[in-house]
């Protein structure tokens, strides 16, 4: 069984990943795979630094820089998106192509990478903005501004409400959210 997983950005997708990894899945972060590449594939990096020139420096990417950009602009987002998500989905697939038994996909863009047909049922994930917000800043060490940014350049819950078959609501504490996570994989026949 696939599972997508998707959601915003400090929504508390971890949770059911690690979850499913207990229980020997595989799990896909392609937001890792997609920084793996970027240390990997060469004419990634150059795709990137061609759409927008001076985000790269000596050979790496500068996150923040290529940030403000893309969430700021609609259109250059969507551009930043265009480049990566096909290299994403093949790397995605090469480790699927090991057909495990479970595995789960975590992807904010699961349908607009074209990963969400892989997966034999999707799951959302949320949690208030306020608390991503303030989980944005302390695991990405970034301002209140530029998390409310990210946050704003996503898609809103309702989006991913409407196109995924089941949702998580992460507004409780961190156990009570896990008894969810475990009851939803339990539906599944998983646990």
């Amino acid at each position: 069984m696939i599972i997508g997983i998707t959601g915003g950005s400090g929504c508390g997708k971890t949770t059911l990943l690690q979850i499913i990894a207990d229980k020997g899945g595989l799990i896909l972060d392609c937001d890792a795979i997609y920084h793996h590449l970027l240390k990997t594939d060469q004419a990634l990096l150059t795709a990137i630094e061609t759409r927008f020139p001076g985000v790269t420096k000596e050979g790496e990417l500068d996150r923040k820089a290529l940030g403000e950009i893309v969430f700021a602009d609609e259109k250059a987002l969507l551009d930043l998106n265009r480049i990566t998500h096909e290299a994403v989905r093949q790397e995605v697939l090469r480790q699927l192509a090991s057909s495990p038994k479970l595995a789960a996909i975590d992807a904010i863009g699961l349908f607009e990478g074209g990963l969400a047909p892989l997966c034999d049922v999707t799951a959302a994930v949320f949690a208030p903005e306020e608390t991503r917000i303030r989980r944005l800043m302390d695991r990405d060490g970034i301002s209140e501004s530029y998390a409310r940014k990210r946050i704003a350049a996503q898609h809103t819950h309702q989006w991913f409400r409407e196109r995924c078959d089941h949702a998580l609501y992460n507004d409780g504490t961190p156990e009570q959210f896990r008894e969810k996570c475990l009851a939803f994989l339990h539906s599944l026949g998983i646990m």
